[in-house]
């Protein structure tokens, strides 16, 4: 049996073609995205370039000759959450998507937040704190900025619930993606019209969401015009999918509890896989519905890849000349703490903060140690999220790194050090299209009567590299804690509130 996962992240969209008989990628294929910004937080993109993306990717992995497109089963899809899709009622996109790292709606979010009485009103409604980069402010901030446009919308869906009803024609949401939109319940999985109504008449908005499913269930079969497109055959399932956290959670094998895994991308995140409806205790923490029927304990900031690559290019190096730049600075970068907050952020709580560079003098301000400060920025605000999480009761027992970022040996040995847990990383390096396509298996299975478990499939399929793996080392979990906790202080005398 062969599958295909699809993961529509932020600056690309990838395949993978999974063959179970071989547990093993046998092609993969990627296609770039554009981006359109703005200086007021604005980013968005065009869900027409999604689809083209998918195309393209699809065919470079088909080019390669390891596969037919008509072997292909079933298909899942993972993608970038919380990003606002509207459609009218012909099925046509009214307006580019807001993506998850959009901060315009910061002033909407505040709004939403106070309407519900406040972070401590949101976690007893809905059982998380509604954050500036959920779907819900998006909404929001359409109907006041682009009445016109609001008026015409009949369905709301996220990136990959777009990617689904391309494939199918149906408007669907599994609970793990809806969970981000900060319109539902998470212990309850329904939508909350406490939520809606801060937005607008919850009866007009509960028609506008989509049908909500199950994880293992399917969302129906490729449309005839797709897969005579693709060349895929008629009965081809497309699964439940989900967001690109939730399938990276599955293609690491983290569905049980004492896994963390950490996504080095464009976005920082860390997740930990709970079996049932956590108690948080901070609001810093979202605890997701997963696309495994259970929870994902997840912390996001919103400055890491993307964030060191800018400062990568103020000097014009390539990644190995930013690597040897770290190598030559000192842990701690001889007193420079970057605050990497280039776009707002989301942990800490700082949609309208900027970046800032701290303890610069005559000896230290080098471009060596500058570039050390930004990989150590990003880290500790990893870092800081990893605390949350440990102090809400998640088992750190090893570290899962997927990513761009987990690619750097030096990176890796950092995430050991910072997080003092030893680190290793999964033999695929695309989890999230991996898990789509392990997710698509499962799916495919209970369709035809065949109820294994996810847990099963997992152990099967979500293997590890061993020959990545590294340890913390005791000397250097010395020196980072001492910059780690100088970034602690560092950003609460800016940001008093901020953790």
């Amino acid at each position: 049996m062969m599958y295909l996962g699809v993961d529509c992240g932020t600056q690309s969209t990838k395949v993978v073609v999974f063959d179970t008989q071989k547990a093993a990628v046998i092609a993969q294929g990627e296609s770039p995205h554009e981006l359109i910004g703005g200086g007021n937080g604005r980013q968005e993109q065009h869900p027409k370039w999604w689809i083209q993306a998918f195309r393209e990717a699809f065919q470079n992995a088909l080019s390669g000759g390891a596969f037919q497109a008509m072997d292909i089963d079933a298909v899942g899809v993972s993608g970038q959450q919380h990003g606002l899709v509207v459609l009218d009622d012909s099925g046509d996109v009214i307006r580019p998507a807001k993506l998850w790292c959009d901060t315009e709606t910061a002033e909407q979010n505040a709004e939403i937040v106070a309407a519900l009485g406040g972070t401590k009103g949101c976690i007893d409604t809905l059982g998380l704190a509604v954050a500036t980069g959920y779907t819900a402010s998006k909404l929001l901030w359409l109907k006041q900025n682009e009445p016109d446009n609001f008026a015409q919308v009949a369905h709301i869906l996220l990136p990959h619930d777009y990617l689904n009803y391309w494939l199918t024609g149906e408007y669907v949401m599994e609970y793990g993606d809806a969970s981000g939109t900060g319109l539902l319940d998470i212990r309850q999985r329904c939508w909350s019209d406490a939520a809606l109504a801060t937005i607008d008449d919850p009866d007009r908005l509960r028609v506008m969401l989509p049908t909500l499913i199950e994880a293992q269930q399917a969302v129906g079969t490729v449309r005839s015009e797709v897969s005579l497109e693709l060349g895929l055959r008629d009965d081809v399932l497309v699964s439940s999918g989900g967001g690109d956290n939730m399938m990276g959670a599955i293609g690491t094998g983290n569905i049980e509890q004492g896994v963390v895994t950490a996504s080095l991308g464009t976005s920082g995140t860390l997740y930990a896989y709970s079996d049932q409806a956590p108690d948080i205790k901070h609001p810093l923490i979202a605890p997701f519905c997963s696309s495994s029927n259970g929870w994902l304990l997840l912390i996001c900031t919103m400055n890491l890849t993307g964030a060191v690559n800018h400062y990568r290019d103020l000097f014009g190096w390539d990644l190995t000349q930013m690597q040897q730049a770290v190598e030559r600075s000192p842990i701690g970068a001889q007193g420079l703490t970057l605050l990497p907050f280039l776009n707002g952020e989301r942990v800490p709580a700082l949609p309208n903060s900027s970046a800032s560079l701290l303890g610069m003098n005559a000896d230290n301000l080098t471009p060596d140690n500058i570039m050390r400060s930004a990989l150590e920025g990003v880290t500790f605000g990893l870092r800081l999220g990893m605390d949350l999480l440990r102090g809400s009761g998640i088992d750190s027992q090893q570290l899962r790194l997927i990513g761009g970022g987990a690619n750097s040996p030096l990176w890796r040995q950092m995430m050991a050090d910072v997080m003092n847990c030893p680190v290793v990383c999964p033999t695929s390096t695309e989890s999230a299209a991996l898990g789509a396509a392990i997710q698509a298996h499962w799916c495919h299975l209970n369709q035809q009567g065949q109820f294994t478990s996810l847990k099963a499939l997992c152990e099967r399929f979500s293997t590890l590299n061993t020959d990545q793996a590294v340890s913390p080392n005791p000397d250097n979990v010395a020196r980072y804690e001492q910059a780690y906790q100088r970034y602690r202080q560092q950003l609460l005398a800016l940001y008093p509130e901020s953790i």
